[in-house]
């Protein structure tokens, strides 16, 4: 088995880094995916104007994808908009947000929305994941021996030292649910800054990877994406970071993949390890 993902996130069309953009653009094409996967914030401000240009450049990413809203793709200022109807513009210009599905011999990846437009919380940026919708997923036979992956826009877990936090309702008893369905890699946005954690209390080789941002919005790291290369045994995780003229590697993982059936069990000797 070889799965090959790339990792987009916070792109903020209205205040994307265009230059990165493009050239990201060119190198997801000449990396060929199995899949694309964006999660999340393709707007600054939730504008139609935004929403437009995040359409063409979607169009333009390798085809199939699954993208899933984040928190920016609300109308950010229109605060009646932004309680009653949050995402319809999403829905207009990009696609269904609720959820996500992709299925193939290799490669089943499940995406729910973990943004919403208002909650009973001062800060609304914050994640919340519905455990209902969750448990609702339908990851197909167990014993397929395919990589199975979840996307959402805000980390589930606690990220020590991050800029931001996720802050999602439900969001340590999501990671139990989707560790207990065998979930292999849970993939997410919002902090702007890439990372790799294992999964607490579930099976050595599950993961959670995070991908940067290819906006202005810096926060501490460089302009990026990620891609992921999993093969039955390992997992090579690489955050592109952008110099100002061209992407060069920025940190790279190579994660042990979690023995599941139809896997053989990864090779005692690798490791995780940060570049």
């Amino acid at each position: 088995m070889t799965v090959r993902i790339a990792h987009l996130s916070d792109i903020q069309f209205g205040g994307e880094l265009t230059e990165a953009l493009e050239a990201a653009t060119r190198e997801v094409a000449a990396f060929a995916p199995t899949l694309t996967v964006v999660t999340g914030d393709l707007t600054l401000n939730g504008q139609p104007s935004e929403f437009r240009a995040a359409a063409r450049w979607l169009a333009r990413l390798p085809a199939p994808r699954i993208v899933t809203p984040g928190n920016h793709d609300t109308p950010y200022w229109n605060l009646v908009l932004r309680s009653l109807a949050p995402f319809d513009r999403y829905r207009r210009y990009i696609g269904r947000a609720e959820a996500g599905a992709f299925d193939a011999r290799e490669l089943v990846v499940r995406s729910l929305n973990s943004a919403r437009g208002a909650q009973p919380r001062l800060n609304w940026s914050r994640g919340a994941i519905s455990m209902r919708d969750l448990r609702g997923i339908d990851w197909g036979p167990s014993s397929s021996g395919a990589l199975r992956v979840f996307a959402c826009h805000h980390p589930l877990l606690h990220l020590e030292g991050a800029p931001v936090e996720g802050g999602v309702r439900c969001g340590q008893e999501a990671v139990a649910a989707l560790a207990g369905a065998g979930v292999d890699l849970v993939l997410s946005g919002h902090v702007h800054n890439p990372f790799v954690i294992a999964l607490p209390d579930a099976e050595p080789g599950r993961w959670a990877i995070g991908a940067g941002t290819l906006s202005k919005r810096l926060r501490g790291t460089p302009a990026g994406f990620t891609t992921i290369v999993a093969t039955d045994d390992v997992y090579e995780v690489n955050a592109h970071g952008w110099t100002g003229a061209r992407f060069e590697p920025f940190q790279t993982w190579r994660l042990p993949a979690c023995a599941v059936s139809g896997r053989p069990s990864p090779p005692r000797t690798a490791s995780a390890r940060p570049g």
